[in-house]
């Protein structure tokens, strides 16, 4: 073909380039005349995978009658659609939990041909109501496709947060999309909210129309022991590939993280008793590359002193090498977590020991506390009644109790370890925005964040697994790097195309991170003579000559017009406190020019719970003002804004 283009481009040839083609052109001849004809012309196929991508046919070998998928970016997701799947046998029924992402989900129309066949969707909401990764193109496919779904029986459990503007926006969708192409809803959309206590044994009862009275221990993976295994063949923290952290290999994502030298780590308050740290990871040579806006995911480990102590608690040796094994011979996932493996490498890399357990891990682990009131309490909070819920509200979730905590409260608790490790979930990677504009930093992605440690209503200090970690990742020492797994996760939290566009950014506290980076690239595009608009900046922080982030920075940037206006709420130097939205308010005039006459973009990042919220009321408040609306107008002026890309948020709760 490229000697076909090459023919039809050239207006002459020399007599080398006719000689040339002739002897190809003849070679071809003599190999299709004479070639041997016991070889026939093989027929192009894809390359064949070990992977099965037709889940109608695996559910037909297996004897599974339920289908669970699920959207996960955080693990949630993915945990309670093992368990659904895990459970569905107490009803009679068998099941299989399924990645969107590894399945041809078109096949969804065949699920008629498997008798009393239902097919559940556990899909959380990443960002602003985007899919989660594995389920973009599920997601794309439900948006473009115009499938016919008559006959398949569904149900939808979305995973989410109130605090968030588009709460279960994903879960929602696929509900709705589903009935479109015509498949039954069997049962309401189930909404979870993460910020309370996921509603599932409720919803699984109603949703299998069975009592939850009737549970058994089951246990999903048998324990093998190694005892003579090559040092070489055991994971020792690996996402993916057993040594990649040893021989690295873009591309790089997550389950193939690029180790990133950290080579500036330094404090950033004056004062206080805080800790704010700014971060720089050296991605030179990784071929990673990054838009100002999108976020850094990197892989923390646990504190060794947790991990010692649960060894020590459940007296085991944990550096015995084991592998857990799924007993379901079929399913894709064979093991929990990478194996084999040590009990130690699980408990540091890949378990979350840190967060309060899940309802289902405390009913589980009751059958092996000797004292009857440990049981009792234990299956109490685990169960739906009123009671139990307050109990575990109370007694785990507000007095923030780890797995080490409840084994250290129930004394004659004491499970297996391998149990154990089966049910808590994975530790995830944790998502930073990225403080930095590749523009200007190629080779280097900036992080900035706030430690976090507390003291729980039991007298105990938690610490945050990620910030704790990055805090004592100090730059290269004695030859020594100090290196963090991380990969980049793309978002939409983007400039506007047209730089000559105004942006107003709103980001107190560590919200400032996406806003450096935005700030250094407007100063770039303008080094390059290019039109930029005006770049606004609201930022908070609690006192100017304590926390003040950034501070040389930002005003150097205001010094050199790079910043047009920097508006910084120091909350607590006055009596009464003052916040961003209380600028922007005092600000009106100039903002609502340029949102309503100038076509500005507003970004806003940091606190969803309250500071997101408080300034939008602050717009709504503004739109009412000064463009003469209602408040029912301005609600709908911001979400036309939204909908047109110029209202965007990065938040967390």
């Amino acid at each position: 073909l490229t000697l076909y283009r090459i023919f039809l481009k050239l207006p002459f040839f020399s007599n080398l380039d006719l000689f040339l083609f002739s002897l190809i052109a003849g070679l071809i001849v003599y190999w299709l005349i004479f070639r041997k004809k016991a070889e026939p012309i093989p027929e192009f196929k894809k390359p064949q995978t070990t992977r099965e991508t037709s889940f109608i046919d695996k559910m037909k070998k297996t004897g599974k009658n339920i289908v669970v998928f699920y959207g996960s970016q955080t693990g949630t997701a993915e945990e309670f659609a093992n368990r659904l799947a895990k459970d569905a046998h107490r009803y009679g029924m068998k099941g299989m939990s399924a990645d969107p992402e590894e399945y041809d989900l078109s096949e969804l129309s065949r699920l008629t041909e498997i008798e009393n066949s239902i097919a559940i969707f556990c899909m959380a909401t990443y960002g602003e109501g985007d899919p989660t990764d594995n389920a973009q193109d599920f997601y794309d496919w439900l948006h473009e496709g115009d499938a016919d779904f008559s006959g398949v029986k569904y149900t939808v459990f979305a995973l989410g947060n109130k605090t968030y503007e588009h709460y279960n926006a994903m879960g929602k969708y696929v509900d709705q999309r589903l009935a479109e192409l015509g498949a039954q809803r069997i049962f309401d959309l189930g909404m979870g909210d993460d910020d309370g206590k996921l509603s599932e044994n409720s919803w699984v009862c109603l949703s299998l129309s069975l009592s939850l009275s009737v549970c058994l221990s089951i246990r999903q993976y048998e324990l093998k022991v190694h005892s003579d295994l090559n040092m070489n063949k055991i994971y020792t923290g690996e996402l993916g590939r057993l040594k990649s952290f040893e021989n690295q290999k873009p591309p790089f994502d997550s389950k193939n993280p690029f180790l990133a030298p950290v080579t500036v780590n330094r404090k950033l308050n004056k004062a206080g008793d805080r800790h704010l740290m700014h971060l720089e990871l050296d991605i030179t040579g990784s071929k990673i590359r990054y838009e100002s806006g999108d976020h850094v995911a990197v892989y923390p480990i646990n504190d060794s002193v947790i991990v010692n102590r649960i060894g020590d608690l459940l007296g085991v040796d944990l550096d015995t090498v084991i592998s857990l094994n799924n007993l379901d011979e079929e399913s894709n996932k064979k093991h929990p977590f990478p194996c084999p493996t040590t009990y130690r490498t699980a408990l540091t890399h890949y378990l979350d020991i840190t967060n309060p357990p899940r309802t289902n891990v405390l009913y589980e682990l009751a059958q092996y506390a000797t004292e009857p009131k440990d049981q009792e309490n234990m299956r109490k909070m685990a169960s739906s009644s009123a009671e139990g819920k307050a109990l575990y509200q109370s007694w785990v979730l507000d007095s923030c109790r780890n797995i080490l905590a409840i084994l250290e409260d129930f004394p004659s608790l004491r499970p297996p370890i391998d149990h154990l490790c089966e049910l808590l979930p994975r530790l995830q990677a944790r998502y930073y925005s990225i403080a930095s504009s590749s523009k200007v930093h190629p080779n280097s992605i900036h992080i900035c964040a706030v430690v976090v440690e507390y003291k729980t209503k039991t007298g105990r200090v938690n610490k945050g697994v990620a910030t704790n970690w990055l805090k004592n990742k100090m730059p290269a020492d004695n030859g020594h790097k100090a290196t963090v797994p991380m990969y980049i996760r793309k978002s939409q939290f983007r400039l506007p195309f047209k730089s000559s566009n105004p942006v107003i950014m709103i980001g107190p506290g560590t919200g400032i991170a996406p806003f450096m980076g935005f700030v250094q690239e407007r100063g770039w595009l303008k080094e390059q003579g290019k039109d930029v608009g005006e770049t606004v900046l609201y930022y908070g922080c609690r006192y100017k000559n304590e926390d003040f982030l950034y501070q040389e920075e930002l005003e150097e940037f205001e010094k050199t017009g790079v910043l047009t206006a920097l508006n910084v709420a120091f909350s607590r130097d006055q009596a009464e406190k003052v916040y961003v939205q209380h600028l922007l308010k005092k600000n009106k005039e100039a903002v609502w020019r340029l949102v309503h006459t100038d076509n500005a973009h507003i970004y806003i990042c940091g606190d969803a719970r309250y500071m997101a919220r408080d300034v939008q009321n602050a717009f709504y408040e503004i739109a009412e003002e000064l463009g003469g609306m209602s408040r029912a107008q301005a609600v709908d002026y911001i979400k036309k804004l939204m909908t047109k890309g110029r209202y965007s948020q990065d938040v967390w709760s």
